[in-house]
């Protein structure tokens, strides 16, 4: 091309550069020294040119130079490609094209991945040679080029696939319709690696479902069913990944042929290869969560659960049975200590917190098969039972050593059906736990570990029978099992045994207060044994156990044995060190379950937060005065800590607050640019609202605007939760320091008010809090309020009718009686809405509402005359009528 020969390469640079690659390449070079070497001839502006040069004609070099050359290309150009000359653009692009039928497959493959980067870069439609040079090459009949134009073809689907279904400039019809054609054909070639390709290269437009594709859906499916008994498993786990696609999110195309479908997922789910049988294995969830007819899969059951059943069982070659042999004398290793992420505070009814964390985090073919024996257990309910139960008794009736992974499986598989099976199991649970409780003691121990999750999942039910005798005997049982486990001296078996405990703790709640010291001694002890990766699970059930029996926690014989090993803890971990993170929390569930009790500990505890934030606000600024790098975490979980020390403190915390400069540094945490930091810096705010007010004073405006800008966040479906943090600490503030509010008020009202409008769809928390805090400003300042009144009386009461009966609930109705006080005709137009909110009381606990209502809906019938009152009653619910009736006169 005439534009690239205007670039010569130049022999001197040529030589420097190869030898820095062969350098880079060798085991036994200067990594950081060379790496640096070659980021600075990153800066010449031919650099590139010359990496595609080595990559495209080195010929005499070796294939791994050419191709250390064309993946340094690659990145090269991701980040500068946009910037460079266009002849330079124009010179790589040209010698690029000729290495799609290179006869070295990895530089095939090379090329194909700096093709996509490119087109990533600069769209189809700035390189129309390249469709012209993929279809010559998949037309060539070539091996080599016809793998290399695919191989190119198939990382672009992946990476832009609506690149290729978009009009281009030039062309008669979108690249995509110019392919499909060739992919289809390549369904029936005879070389594994373009049937491999080509359907990998379709199977990326399920979702995009281009119109080319939607017209030839049958010759699709006409190929997935050629390919489906492939000889490569490859290609057969590439069709069973088409098929848990297209019932994901296009199952109607399944339809006519689903009865073939699901016998052939049936078959490979039984795959001799592991990495079929996975992907054929998903698609058991992918139907029931697609919510398709259950009676379709319905006769498949009895064959399909003896797959999944068998399918549970721990693979040779599974990872878990090599760190089952290590015991707490193995030190952990790094990659064991998985990154943790704290959740920011949230105040309301649905934290969006995910519950389920699975013990080890890798994604097998036992681990799909539990998950989608429990969604179907979930859908069919009891009626998978008499296939599974004699399946699972079977399992578990040899003892022998040799069959101890077939008794794994079956304590797996009751585990899994805890939820979706309970009405079966209920009558037989005693005898069943019975059963289990002896396993926690098992020699294997993968075994001692499952039945620890099994019994967890049953927990509920085992706390529900402590009412009588031996419900509670068996209940003490579990728990005592449980704790022996949790000082097992094997790694897993204890991280399994703490997550159950914890589990029995959130259930057991208050009936765990009789056996309290004995559990502190056990997870003290474990405290003291543990390495650092179950650590942060003891941290975590100690932390359940003090929400879970709160201020019975506070007794100076158990005080003695968890807060001397804690503090020393505490003292011991640096302000850059992450085990700090657990020890927060754990810390933020304890000062909340001691309430005033904790205020021995609390001044070193508070200060310690202060200046956790403090040190890390510099270092985000100037890491090398601050001495640590900036991790905003340890702002977050300060934060927290602070706020469950409030929490726990109440008024207590004033002295604190008073000698800090805690006011300061909240008002920079409330304006940070991170998310989490705002979420939670909100929460804190709101909770000193609650206590020492006082003190929020001196910057009460600037805290209250920037806590409005919050609502007014353009993406708010992003900050939900900051929002709603926002939205409570206003309420909260509203009601502490009155007539103060009132610069702001307006403009809450003003973003408040399109929430509870459009509320479908919102986090139900932010339409809660909305609609308290519009009403906690009603009540204080009802005289700016109550004139717009007209304009969002309806949705608000919709809201208000949602909440249950609570102090907030009361405060909102203070400010509703407030408003019809003032402008009693701002409520007409939506009398009825106000009486269902009216309605929505269980009991109005305060006398004082409770005759502030009796006026308010008095004043109305007198106001409005007999026949209009009755008029309006009867637009209302038998039930609604009889709830008002408790007001009216």
């Amino acid at each position: 091309m005439a534009t690239g020969s205007l670039w010569q390469v130049q022999e001197e640079g040529l030589r420097e550069i190869c030898v820095l690659l062969e350098q880079h390449i060798s085991p036994t070079s200067d990594k950081p020294r060379i790496w640096q070497q070659l980021q600075h001839c990153s800066q010449f502006p031919d650099f590139n040119n010359y990496l595609a040069f080595i990559f495209a004609h080195a010929e005499g070099k070796s294939v791994e130079v050419r191709q250390a050359a064309g993946l340094l290309l690659k990145n090269n150009l991701r980040i500068a490609f946009k910037s460079m000359a266009s002849a330079h653009q124009q010179y790589i692009k040209s010698e690029l094209l000729p290495c799609l039928g290179a006869a070295d497959r990895h530089i095939r493959s090379t090329v194909g991945t700096i093709i996509s980067v490119v087109v990533q870069q600069g769209g189809v439609f700035g390189w129309p040679e390249l469709l012209q040079a993929l279809v010559q090459c998949l037309d060539s009949n070539d091996l080599n080029h016809m793998e290399g134009a695919m191989d190119a073809l198939s990382k672009i689907c992946e990476d832009i696939p609506q690149e290729l279904d978009s009009d281009v400039p030039g062309l008669a019809e979108r690249p995509i319709n110019v392919f499909l054609p060739r992919l289809f054909q390549f369904f029936h070639s005879p070389h594994a690696s373009l049937r491999k390709l080509s359907l990998g290269s379709i199977n990326q437009f399920i979702m995009l479902m281009p119109s080319g594709l939607l017209q030839s859906i049958d010759q699709y499916l006409q190929g997935l069913f050629a390919l489906a008994h492939d000889p490569s498993a490859e290609v057969r786990k590439l069709v069973c990944a088409a098929f848990v696609q297209l019932i994901e999110v296009r199952s109607s195309f399944l339809e006519p042929h689903l009865r073939n479908v699901i016998e052939y997922m049936l078959q490979a789910t039984k795959d001799t290869d592991s990495e079929v049988a996975l992907e054929a294995c998903e698609f058991w969830s992918a139907y029931c969560e697609a919510q398709l007819p259950p009676d379709n899969l319905r006769e498949y059951l009895p064959r399909l659960i003896p797959v999944l059943l068998s399918n549970m069982v721990y693979a040779d070659d599974d990872e878990s049975l090599v760190d089952a042999e290590e015991d707490e004398s193995f030190p952990d290793r790094d990659q064991d200590l998985k990154p943790r992420f704290h959740a920011s505070r949230f105040h309301g009814a649905d934290n969006l917190e995910d519950e389920e964390d699975d013990i080890v985090n890798v994604w097998n073919l036992r681990k799909c098969s539990a998950a989608g024996l429990d969604i179907i257990s979930n859908i069919f309910g009891d009626e998978i039972l008499p296939t599974l139960m004699p399946l699972v008794q079977a399992k578990l009736t040899p003892t022998d050593d040799l069959t101890w992974k077939e008794r794994e499986a079956a304590v797996l598989a009751l585990g899994a059906v805890a939820e979706g099976c309970i009405k079966g199991l209920y009558p037989h649970l005693p005898e069943m736990v019975a059963f289990l409780i002896p396993l926690l003691d098992d020699k294997f121990p993968l075994i001692r570990s499952i039945t620890c999750w099994t019994l967890s999942r049953y927990s509920r039910f085992v706390v529900q029978s402590i009412g009588h005798q031996k419900g509670r005997e068996q209940f003490e049982k579990v728990l005592m099992g449980l704790l022996r486990r949790v000082l097992d001296t094997n790694k897993r078996v204890q991280e399994a045994a703490c997550s159950a405990f914890a589990t029995l703790e959130e259930e057991a709640a208050e009936e765990l207060s009789p056996l309290l010291e004995i559990i502190l001694q056990h997870l003290l002890c474990a405290f003291g044994k543990y390495q650092k990766r179950n650590l942060r699970i003891v941290y975590d059930a100690i932390g359940t156990l003090a929400d879970a029996v709160g201020a019975e926690l506070n007794q100076p014989r158990y005080l003695d044995i968890l807060m001397p090993p804690l503090i020393s803890k505490w003292q011991q971990l640096s302000n850059s060190d992450k085990d700090l993170f657990p020890l927060l929390e754990c810390f933020t569930s304890i000062a909340q379950a001691l309430g005033p009790g904790f205020s021995q500990f609390a001044e070193p505890v508070f200060q310690r937060c202060i200046n956790l934030i403090q040190t890390q606000q510099l270092a985000k600024v100037d890491p090398v005065s601050a001495g640590v790098q900036y991790d905003k975490e340890f702002i977050v979980c300060s934060l927290d800590l602070l706020s469950g020390l409030s929490e726990g403190l109440g008024s207590g915390i004033e002295s604190l607050v008073a000698s800090s400069n805690m006011r300061d540094l909240l008002l920079q945490c409330c304006m940070d640019d991170a998310l989490d930091i705002r979420q939670s810096a909100l929460a804190l705010l709101g909770d000193l609202a609650r206590v020492c007010p006082v003190h929020l004073q001196p910057r009460l405006l600037e805290f209250l605007n920037v806590a409005t800008k919050q609502l007014n966040a353009p993406e708010m479906k992003e900050t939900v939760s900051v929002a709603n943090n926002a939205c409570w600490a206003i309420g909260e503030l509203a009601v502490k320091v009155h007539k103060d509010v009132s610069p702001i008020v307006m403009t809450v009202v003003s973003c408040l008010v399109p929430i509870l409008k459009h509320a479908e769809g919102l986090n139900k928390s932010l339409i809660e809090n909305s609609a308290i805090t519009l009403g906690r400003l009603a009540w204080v300042c009802p005289e700016l309020v109550s004139p717009h009144m007209e304009h969002f009386m309806q949705s608000w009461c919709i809201a208000l009718s949602m909440i249950r009966d609570d102090i907030e609930k009361e405060d909102a109705f203070r400010g509703l009686c407030a408003m019809v006080r003032a402008n009693p005709s701002g409520a007409l137009n939506s009398l009825v809405f106000m009486c269902k909110a009216i309605a929505s009381w269980h009991e109005i606990r305060s006398q004082e509402l409770h005759n502030e209502v009796c006026q308010v809906l008095n004043g109305y019938k007198q106001m409005l005359g007999i026949e209009a009152w009755d008029q309006c009653m009867s637009a209302l619910e038998p039930l609604v009528k009889d709830q008002l009736s408790k007001y009216l006169v």
